[in-house]
């Protein structure tokens, strides 16, 4: 990985549809040799896929709900479990498993407080939970899906 791998992964997480020969003559590279740094990148891991972002506001899912979970049961069969559920459910898409005194973290998007409630209502038939603890975001501060290359 040198400066002109990491220029590439930059531009790219930018965007993602650039002409190969935009972004080889963007980072000093001829097309062919641009090409084989994107195919070695893709190779190693680097790049997982290319995806299209979607405007949620437009897609009528404007609402953000942070949903906490705790529970008493840590077993590998409830994580198995609890994967599932949140696999089946599309409004869940981000979900992470934390340290300390709260055990799961899920991000929602979803059109309204109903359909919201729903969701709730559905992970909670399918699954016994100690807590569940929405946040609805009032405000976008900060979103992006590229990440800092400086320590690769």
């Amino acid at each position: 990985m040198d400066i002109r791998d990491r220029r590439i992964l930059e531009e790219l997480q930018e965007d993602a549809t650039v002409a190969v020969a935009d972004l080889a003559d963007t980072v000093g590279l001829s097309v062919s040799a641009c090409w084989r740094r994107i195919k070695a990148l893709e190779d190693a891991g680097f790049i997982t896929r290319r995806v299209a972002l979607i405007d949620r506001r437009k897609s009528n899912v404007p609402m953000t709900v942070f949903v906490v979970i705790r529970t008493s049961r840590h077993s590998m069969e409830w994580l198995d479990s609890f994967r599932k559920v949140i696999a089946d459910i599309p409004e869940i898409v981000e979900a992470y498993r934390l340290t300390g005194d709260i055990d799961y973290l899920l991000r929602l998007v979803v059109p309204s407080v109903d359909v919201y409630d729903a969701v709730y209502k559905k992970m909670i038939s399918r699954l016994d939970f100690t807590d569940i603890t929405s946040s609805i975001s009032m405000e976008e501060l900060k979103f992006t899906t590229s990440i800092p290359l400086k320590y690769t």
